[in-house]
Formats: structure tokens, C-alpha cells, sequence
């Protein structure tokens, strides 16, 4: 397939419910892609000899990858549209792969990450603002629900195939390789769902663009936002090697299922809780958030397993709460032509949540021990909670849109 031909507008374009779909698909298969390094890392550690630190920048450079994407090109798709932008985002995609597939040392590690990284940006914002387009109704729904499959998913194979399956540091890249090779073959029957809009060029200039109607709820759920996205960020680069400190069971496929359960519990909260008001989606994640990592460091300190799969769970239903509550609120507030750069704004604090909170754990590991740092970790996460619930218990409702 040409790229011009898949540019082009397709003879026999699919419906808009196939391009839904489409779309739902490719933005699960990009979580996956971003989660299938986590598993590897304790490997990592073991074959390369890297410490937290090195650990946690090889994580924290695809979340910065994806802030530079989400500031300038993530946007453009609002321009040009989706379908130029979810071809590049594919073909990018697939170089990171190869680069993963090649790795040696933590350089060619951390190059790989900003590469998937970048790609990332585009097809979060891209792919999250053609599901809208396709299916407003569900579309919050739909991309909540994706992101906490694709993220368990890529942990949970990846950690399979580590664990019992040849050629463990590559086997998972080749996989979702060939799915992202397929993926832009189908993409040439695939509809445009947007007309775009003149001034391409100048969104390239970085900026962080929130509707005015979005600030107020977004700045009073910041600190919910904070709390969940560094709790995910912990567990998708450190949990791993925690598991293994905590427990001494030394099994990838053991970790990988601590944080397929974090992303799972998410993915089901989402769903189950959809019609519920969002006030009360709001305190469900705060109280789970809150007990979820009371039960984990709990079982940090009994050395149990079993309690920290229990304590994963119930942050689960906090994570995926906060999520969804967020979405629901936020996306309503933005016109057609300001949803990917909402989702732009949305992901830029998001991430910055994801990654910087984890390299200050991979800094203090290697002094304060990594069970003295969790304990740290949790605790400051405990008060961004309470700061949340103090800054919602305002008589003024939220706006939401139902799903």
C-alpha cells in the first residue's frame, strides 16, 4: 500500500461504525505497545546491570516523548485530518518496534521509548478524537475502557511470553509489530471523519490549548489526576521489581499480573459505573485510590502476595474511576473542533503525573531502599487524595456527559 493511496479517501470507504471500531482497536493496540515493556524491565535490570534510576528514565522517556507530541503535532489531526495523522502515528509505531526488537543497552532502550513515545502522542489525541467523531454517545466510554485494556493486555502477554516463551526480550515487539503492519493495510478502507481547518502550521508552535469552558473543572480535579496517573506510573515501571524486593517471588509473569490487575479493575469500573453520577463516580475514586494503597503497602509489610493483588484491586477501582469521571467531565466541554486538543491538554498533565513522580522513586530507591521509598510514595500520594477531595466537596455540580 502506497502512502498516498492511504492519504486518499478510499473508493469503497467502511461505515462510520467500522471506523469506530477501527479506532477503538488501534488506540487499545498503542496501550498495549506502551505497557509490553514493563515486564522486561526487571530482565533488564538483571541482563544489563541497570539500576532504579536507569530504570525508571527508560519509562519516564516515553512519557516526555509524548508531552513534546501532545504540545505540537498530536493537534494536527484537528487540521489535516485523522487519517494522514493515525498513518503516522503506525509508521512511527513500527520503527519503535524495530528499535525495541534491536536493543542492546539502556541507550538503545531509552531512544526506542521517545520513539513510541512520540508515536503515542499522535495516536491518543488522534485516535481518541475519531472515536468521538464516529460515536460521540459512547465515545468517552470507549476511549476510558481502551486505554485500561490495552494497558493490561501488553503487561499481562508481554509478562507470558517473558516467562515461558522463547527469545524473551523480543518475541512481544515482533507480535505487535505485525499487528501494527496490519493495522495500516486496513487503514486505507477506513473514512475521513473530519473536514479539518486552516492554520496546520501554527499549531506546531508548543502550547497547552483548554477550552474555557474545560478550565475551572479541570484545574479542580488536578490533584485526583495527579494521584491516580503517578499511582500508574509507579506500577508500570517499579511494580515489577517490588513484587519480586517485597515478596522474593522472582516469576516476570507474577508481576505482569499485579499490574494487569490495576488495569483490569480499571477497565471493568469504567464500564460497570458508566451511568452512575459522576459526583459519586469522583468519591468512589478518591476512596479507592486512598484504601487501595493503605491494603498495598499493608502487604508491602506482611511480605503477601495474595493482599497486594487484593490492595491492587481496590486502587483499581479508584484508577479506573478517576479516569472515567475526568473524561465525562471534561469532553462535553469542548466542540468538535477542540476535542484532540483538549485530549493534548488533558494528556500533557497527565503524563507529567506518570513520569515525574516515578523518577523521583528511581532516584531515592538505591538511597532509601525501594520498600522505605514505596511507603514515601503512597503516603504522598495519600495527601494529593485528600487535596482532591477537598477541592470537589464545592456546592457547585460538575457538568457530565451520559454514557
Amino acid at each position: 500500500m502506497s502512502i498516498s493511496a492511504a492519504l486518499s479517501s478510499p473508493r469503497r470507504a467502511l461505515s462510520n461504525r467500522a471506523m469506530t471500531f477501527y479506532a477503538a482497536v488501534s488506540a487499545t493496540m498503542f496501550s498495549a505497545t506502551s505497557s509490553a515493556p514493563t515486564p522486561l524491565y526487571h530482565v533488564y535490570q538483571q541482563v544489563m546491570g541497570l539500576s532504579p534510576l536507569v530504570v525508571t528514565t527508560i519509562f519516564a522517556a516515553y512519557s516526555f516523548a509524548m508531552l513534546a507530541s501532545f504540545l505540537t503535532v498530536a493537534r494536527l489531526s484537528d487540521y489535516v485530518g485523522r487519517r494522514p495523522m493515525i498513518l503516522v502515528a503506525l509508521a512511527v509505531n513500527a520503527v519503535a518496534l524495530v528499535l525495541f526488537i534491536t536493543a542492546g543497552n539502556p541507550w538503545e532502550l531509552i531512544g526506542a521509548r521517545i520513539v513510541q513515545g512520540f508515536a503515542t502522542g499522535i495516536a491518543f489525541t488522534t485516535l481518541g478524537a475519531t472515536i468521538l467523531d464516529t460515536d460521540p454517545r459512547n465515545g468517552p466510554l470507549y476511549n476510558s475502557v481502551t486505554a485500561f485494556i490495552g494497558l493490561m493486555l501488553g503487561s499481562l502477554v508481554a509478562g507470558v511470553l517473558v516467562a515461558w516463551a522463547p527469545w524473551p526480550t523480543q518475541l512481544i515487539y515482533v507480535v505487535l509489530l505485525a499487528v501494527t503492519l496490519i493495522e495500516i493495510a486496513v487503514l486505507a478502507l477506513m473514512p475521513e471523519t473530519t473536514s479539518g481547518k486552516p492554520g496546520a502550521l501554527g499549531v506546531l508552535k508548543p502550547h497547552v490549548s483548554v477550552p474555557k469552558a474545560a478550565r475551572p473543572a479541570m484545574l479542580r480535579l488536578l490533584p485526583l489526576n495527579i494521584a491516580g496517573w503517578a499511582l500508574g506510573g509507579f506500577y508500570l515501571s517499579l511494580m515489577p521489581t517490588l513484587v519480586t524486593v517485597a515478596t522474593g517471588i522472582v516469576s516476570p509473569f507474577v508481576g505482569a499480573a499485579v499490574v494487569s490487575a490495576l488495569m483490569l479493575t480499571a477497565a471493568i469500573v469504567v464500564f460497570v459505573f458508566r451511568k452512575m453520577d459522576p459526583q459519586r463516580v469522583l468519591m468512589l475514586a478518591m476512596s479507592g485510590l486512598a484504601l487501595g494503597i493503605l491494603v498495598t503497602l499493608g502487604a508491602i509489610a506482611l511480605q503477601s502476595a495474595p493482599l497486594m493483588f487484593l490492595g491492587t484491586v481496590i486502587a483499581g477501582v479508584g484508577f479506573g474511576s478517576a479516569f472515567a469521571g475526568l473524561l465525562r467531565t471534561l469532553l462535553p466541554l469542548a466542540g468538535l473542533h477542540e476535542r484532540a486538543g483538549l485530549l493534548a491538554a488533558y494528556f500533557v498533565s497527565s503524563y507529567l503525573a506518570f513520569a515525574v513522580p516515578a523518577i523521583a522513586a528511581g532516584l531515592l530507591a538505591p538511597v532509601l531502599g525501594l520498600v522505605t521509598t514505596t511507603y514515601l510514595y503512597g503516603g504522598v500520594l495519600i495527601g494529593f487524595i485528600a487535596l482532591s477531595f477537598l477541592a470537589t466537596r464545592t456546592p457547585k455540580p460538575l457538568r457530565e456527559l451520559e454514557i
